[in-house]
């Protein structure tokens, strides 16, 4: 097994949800923790332990993007005016890696940040390889043409078990996907319940 899918599956069972929503999440059948000490009763977790969780789901979620990197995106989300756990929510929605992966170009928001990190990708026809790029409203990202055919992207557009959300227009006929608006939590099609207003409280302690 490789890296990448030993990291999905644990997230997965350190969280016992199923939080991409896949058919194959090791939580569809065992819903304890990982390790010889996963099966034990789990007794109720603090206020602390409970924003933790929260911000190691919401983390994990866009492909258990370094810390640094995601203090960094809620301190922003912090400076702005607003609500800010729908502005977290904006924010990293905004990114480029999640933007390939609610299109539909490939199967897991890990293959889109190695997608974008190999160069597959252009915005506004230029090409970025940096998966934390952030982008705005009326940006247009496309798949480059030699990468159109790779299997890999072929066979994420045709995956059944999630749809694209309507803050993006996808014409997978020619690889190209529109961000229409930043979304709010509840644009979101989010497999299990997010809770970044727990994620405000864990940093704002």
């Amino acid at each position: 097994m490789s890296k990448r899918e030993s990291t999905k599956y644990k997230l997965d069972r350190r969280m016992g949800e199923n939080i991409w929503g896949r058919p194959k999440s090791p939580v569809n059948r065992r819903e304890y923790g990982p390790g010889q000490h996963g099966q034990r009763r789990k007794g109720k977790l603090s206020d602390f332990g409970v924003q933790l969780r929260a911000k190691q789901k919401l983390k994990g979620y866009y492909g258990d993007i370094s810390e640094k990197q995601f203090r960094k995106t809620y301190d922003e989300a912090a400076r702005r005016r607003g609500d800010t756990p729908e502005l977290l929510i904006g924010l990293l929605e905004s990114r480029l890696d999640a933007m390939v992966y609610r299109s539909k170009f490939v199967p897991t928001i890990f293959a889109a940040r190695q997608f974008v990190n190999h160069g597959h990708v252009k915005v506004n026809g230029q090409r970025v390889n940096i998966p934390s790029y952030r982008l705005k409203a009326g940006d247009v990202v496309e798949i480059r043409e030699k990468s159109k055919q790779l299997a890999l992207v072929i066979e994420a557009t045709q995956l059944p078990e999630r749809d694209v959300p309507d803050y993006l227009e996808v014409d997978h006929s020619k690889m190209t996907s529109t961000f229409v608006r930043v979304p709010a939590l509840g644009d979101v099609p989010y497999p299990v319940m997010m809770e970044p207003n727990l994620v405000v409280e864990f940093y704002s302690r």
